[in-house]
This record gives structure tokens, C-alpha cells and sequence, in this order.
């Protein structure tokens, strides 16, 4: 079998599998709804009972989009960001940008600790804090720029970006330290992540915000694969780095700054899951690549969101502590298996 024949049958798999478990994801929950009914009702036809199709329609549909968007976006990001700062260990918010988002929103909950003066209503709408993390996620994107515009090096934009997270968090924990509990509470619970609270109009935003960030990454394709050889290289090929530099920025901000405003600050999927890719396509070709992360990050958030959820039951397990469950461990044993990342 040719190489090319083994690309198209995995990623065929690959898709398979997604609808599978795109399928068992709204089929599952607190709610029993027979999978006939759920096929009736995504047909168009009657599932027998309104209740299922409203479940079904406005709640489990949209999270199964959340989900699949967001991990969508977090594998690319950290496929982006593995390739310009050429580490394995790079996430995609090694720039800062989750931290950022984080602040905003402590800021909106938690702020009202040091500015008493201000109303608390507005803060109990995911709106509102989606607001919050984009607004934080844009200001930390623009000391990014500027100081991607002072350095050559990108491993010292890579520290920058470490020390703004660094920055940030200490900010967020001095705030947490003048809250009340009821303030930290509702920040924690925002911090777990969570798929389930967006209507299907920011579900388009999502999808909008997504899409434009997978358009620029996809001109970025054959810049990536320069990359992979050195900045030096590239330059010497006549690469524009520095712009180069700025349109994986802008990407991966796009790409998990959305996440961080609609889902909460997802974790490990970024870091995982390109290695996952490697493994299986054992190639570091962007053009192969990045369909695979795109399909494997929705494949893995599908999973981990079907076990936290909890099938047949009334209780949600935090999907930040689901994706490290489940990924951690089949991460450690693959690479220990092959004991060679390709990079």
C-alpha cells in the first residue's frame, strides 16, 4: 500500500470514527433517548416524545459542536505552537493567551473584591464572561505583538509568553485573596471548563472565530515545514519569519483564545494530541498534519466529554480533569512505546 493510500484510509478511519462517537455523544446523558429517536430526530422526522428532541436539539447538539470545535482548535494551536518554537512541550497557551483570559474573567467576578461600588448581576451570563476572557485574552495578544516586534529570537518569545502567564496568575491569586467564597466558587467552576452553555448563536460565532483561524494556519503550511529546519533555513529560503511569526500568533490566538471564551481553559488537549498525530501518520509534513490534529482533537474532546458527562446520570464530571485522565496516560505509554518523538 502506497503512503498516500495509507493517508486517505486513516483519515477515512479517523472520520468514521468522529461520526461514531459524535453519535454516541448526544445519544448519552442524564436522559435515556433511544438511538432510534435520535436518528429520527437529525432526519427531521418525529422522535416520538418532545422533550427528547428539545434535549437533543438544544442542549446536546450544541455541546457536541462546542466540543468538537474546541478540540479542534486546541490540537491545531498546539500543533502551531510546537512547530514555531520547535518543543514538544509547547502548548497552546505557552503565549500567555489563556492567562490572559483567565484574568479578564477574575477580574469581572472577583473584581468587584476591590471595586465594591460595582454590580455583581452582570456576572452570573456566560455572555458576559466570554466578554471578559476575549477582552483579556486581546490585551495579553497585543504585548505579544510588541514584543515580538522588538525580538529576533523565538525562544525568547517563548519566555515572554511564560512570564505574562506567570504575570497573570499572580494577579488572579491577589484577587482571589481579597474575595469572598461565593466569587471564588463561581471562578473555579468557570475554570474546570465546560461545553454545555452555549446557545447555537455562539455556536456560529465559535465556528466563525474557528474557521478563521484555521484559514490562516492552512496559508501557513508550507512556512511551517520551512520551520521545521530552522529560522536560519527559512530565512535563507527567502521566508518572511517575522510575518511569518505574526500569522501563527494571530492564529493560535484565535484558535484557543475562542476556546477560552466559550469553553473555559481547556487543558492537555493542545499538548497531546499533535504527538498522538505523529505517532499514528509518522510524518512531520504540515499538509498531513493538520487534518489530523483537526480530526484527532475533536475525536479525543468527543471521549473525554462522553465520560465526563456521566452516562445515565445526573452529575458532570469538570472536562478539565477528564482530558488529563484520559490523555496523560495513553500520551506517556506511546511515547515510551516508541521512545522517539518525531519532531
Amino acid at each position: 500500500m502506497t503512503p498516500n493510500s495509507t493517508y486517505k484510509f486513516s483519515f477515512l478511519l479517523l472520520f468514521a470514527v468522529m461520526i461514531v462517537l459524535f453519535l454516541l455523544n448526544i445519544s448519552l446523558g442524564s436522559v435515556s433517548i433511544p438511538f432510534t429517536a435520535v436518528v429520527n430526530i437529525l432526519t427531521g422526522g418525529d422522535g416520538g416524545n418532545e422533550n427528547w428532541a428539545y434535549i437533543l436539539m438544544h442542549y446536546r447538539l450544541p455541546k457536541a459542536f462546542t466540543a468538537i470545535l474546541a478540540g479542534s482548535s486546541l490540537a491545531l494551536s498546539g500543533l502551531l505552537m510546537q512547530t514555531l518554537f520547535r518543543n514538544p512541550l509547547a502548548g497552546p497557551f505557552v503565549l500567555g493567551i489563556s492567562s490572559g483570559a483567565s484574568l479578564g474573567v477574575a477580574l469581572l467576578i472577583m473584581g468587584t473584591s476591590l471595586l465594591p461600588g460595582i454590580g455583581t448581576g452582570i456576572m452570573t451570563g456566560s455572555v458576559a464572561m466570554a466578554i471578559a476572557a476575549s477582552l483579556g485574552s486581546f490585551v495579553v495578544l497585543l504585548c505579544i505583538f510588541i514584543m515580538a516586534s522588538r525580538v529576533r529570537d523565538t525562544m525568547a518569545l517563548l519566555i515572554i509568553g511564560l512570564m505574562f502567564g506567570s504575570l497573570t496568575a499572580a494577579i488572579v491569586s491577589v484577587l482571589s485573596y481579597f474575595s469572598n467564597m461565593e466569587q471564588l466558587q463561581r471562578y473555579i467552576f468557570w475554570s474546570f471548563g465546560n461545553l454545555g452553555d452555549l446557545s447555537w448563536s455562539q455556536v456560529v460565532i465559535f465556528i466563525v472565530i474557528v474557521f478563521s483561524g484555521i484559514t490562516i494556519s492552512i496559508l501557513c503550511i508550507k512556512p511551517l515545514n520551512g520551520l521545521l529546519l530552522g529560522e536560519n533555513y527559512a530565512r535563507s529560503m527567502g521566508m518572511n519569519v517575522k510575518k511569518v511569526r505574526y500569522l501563527i500568533i494571530i492564529a493560535t490566538s484565535l484558535l484557543a483564545g475562542s476556546v477560552t471564551a466559550f469553553a473555559g481553559p481547556v487543558a492537555f488537549i493542545g499538548l497531546a494530541v499533535p504527538h498522538l498525530s505523529r505517532q499514528i501518520f509518522r510524518t512531520p509534513d504540515h499538509r498531513i498534519l493538520m487534518p489530523a490534529v483537526l480530526i484527532s482533537g475533536a475525536i479525543l474532546m468527543l471521549v473525554c466529554d462522553t465520560v465526563a458527562q456521566l452516562p445515565f446520570s445526573a452529575y458532570s464530571l469538570p472536562i478539565n480533569a477528564v482530558t488529563s485522565l484520559i490523555g496523560a496516560p495513553v500520551v506517556i505509554w506511546l511515547l515510551v512505546r516508541k521512545r522517539k518523538l518525531l519532531f
